[in-house]
Parts: C-alpha cells; structure tokens; sequence
C-alpha cells in the first residue's frame, strides 16, 4: 500500500513539474509577464505597434514570459499564435515577438501571409543580428525596439490588402480607434512634456490625433473632440497616475484581438 501511495504521488510530482505553461489572454499588443518593461515602455511599443496596424493592417504582438519550460520556445510559440490568431483572416499577416527571459531564448513566429519577406533567413537575422546584441548587454526594451522596427520594415515591403477603414456607427471600430489615441497620447505625452514642457506638448499630441482622427474617419466633430480630448489629457499629465498604477505591466483593454490568422511554424529562434 506506501508503495502504490509512494508512486502515485511521484505521477502527481512529475505532473506539476511537466504541466505546460499556460497562455495568457489576449488583451493587448504588448504582454509583459516580468515587469521587464516599465509603463511608459510598454505604452510606446503599443501605440507603435497599433499605428502600423492601422496603417498596414497586419498584426504585430509582444510577449515577454518568464520561461516556457518544460516546452520549447517554439512549441510554445505555435500554441500562443494559435490562440490568439494574429492577422487577418485568410491574409494570415499577423506575427509574434516571443521572449523567454529566464530562459535566454527569444523567438519570432511569422504568419503564412508574411513568410513570403519576412521568411525565416530574414526572421533569423533580425533576432541574432539586431535582438541578440542587446540583450546580451542587458538592454531589453531597446532590443525588443529595434526587432520591432526590422519587423516593420520588413512587412511594410509586402503586398498586403488595405486595412478596413473605420466608419462612424461601426462600435467596435470606434472603440479600436479611441483606444488607440488614448496609448498613443500617454506614449508621446510624457516624452514630450519632458522635452517641450506640458503646453506645447498638449498642443502637438491634440493636433496630431486629431489630424489622425480626420484623416480616418473623416469627422471633423469626432476629430476635434480626439484632439481636445488628448490637449487635456497631456496638460493635466494624465499618464504620472495611470503609469504609476499599473508598474512594469499594462492592461489597457481596447478590445483588441487576433482576427482569425494563421500560422505554421515559421520564424527563427536564438538565445542570448
């Protein structure tokens, strides 16, 4: 009888060592499960990350676990692209930055849509040649910066349909949209307050959203209220309470989600 107990309870130890990492909800462009990044940090890769999509219409998302033991990086990267179906679907232009970072392993997972520039030699590239470098030296948000930027520039070079424009009465177009101008002013806000001072910098990031918000949706009563909206935002410093809530992490809601992409294994791996 202790030694059906004994084995039993071994099966129960070898369970919770081998159970696989779970993949966490998608909320956001950027997922930080280490508080690697602080919230000014995340924010800038997110407002990066939602004007290219809304210029390009492909998905580009970030996640930052603390390890993917006991599965390989790229197991665990097919199972986070198949729950969260980056892109668009039957475009399949969506791609993930993996980083495992107690495990010094980091990967990109490229949908089909995009093998064709961002093939697996130019994913490869960018994570030893533009990714790797920095981390080694411990500089993890200006690599995941820099990997980002060669993503970009890369997809930017490939034939992908137009994004959907948002019209008014479309609710969830509008909430996308809103969200996106609401990262968009806490990024640039605190920047440039630091560098202009909080006038100045209310004016610039009013005008520019609200540039943006008529250039979209072709509103001007919409594109006033985005460009107010935003002047008293960054005049009131509105991001010193809201970063300082949130730490190294971000849960800014927006609705934002895969579109139903698909994936199949390509990208490129590397450690640091």
């Amino acid at each position: 009888m202790k030694i059906l107990w004994a084995f039993l309870f071994g099966l129960m130890l070898t369970g919770a060592v081998c159970a696989e990492v779970a993949v966490p909800q998608q909320s956001q462009r950027v997922t930080d499960l280490t508080a690697t990044l602080d919230a000014q940090q995340t924010l800038a890769l997110e407002a990066r990350l939602a004007a290219f999509e809304a210029q390009k219409g492909a998905q580009i998302a970030v996640l930052i676990v603390p390890t993917t033991q006991p599965e390989a990086i790229e197991q665990y990267g097919i199972r986070v692209v198949e729950a969260w179906k980056l892109g668009r679907k039957g475009v399949d232009d969506g791609a993930l930055l993996l980083v495992a970072k107690d495990d010094h392993a980091l990967r990109i997972e490229v949908g089909y849509g995009l093998e064709g520039a961002l093939n697996d030699a130019t994913a490869h590239r960018i994570v030893d040649e533009v990714i790797v470098p920095h981390f080694k030296r411990g500089e993890f948000y200006p690599g995941m910066e820099a990997g980002l930027s060669a993503m970009i520039k890369v997809i930017e070079g490939e034939p992908l349909p137009p994004p959907k424009r948002a019209v008014v009465g479309g609710k969830q177009d509008i909430e996308s949209l809103l969200f996106m101008g609401f990262v968009i002013a806490v990024a640039l806000g605190g920047m440039l307050r630091a560098l202009l001072g909080r006038f100045p910098a209310a004016l610039v990031v009013g005008g520019v959203l609200g540039g943006l918000a008529w250039l979209v949706i072709a509103s001007g009563v919409i594109a006033l209220l985005a460009g107010a909206g935003a002047f008293v935002f960054v005049l009131l410093g509105g991001n010193r309470s809201f970063g300082s809530g949130m730490g190294g992490g971000f849960d800014g809601g927006g609705g934002f989600g895969g579109g139903g992409g698909g994936f199949g294994g390509g990208g490129a791996s590397g450690r640091w």
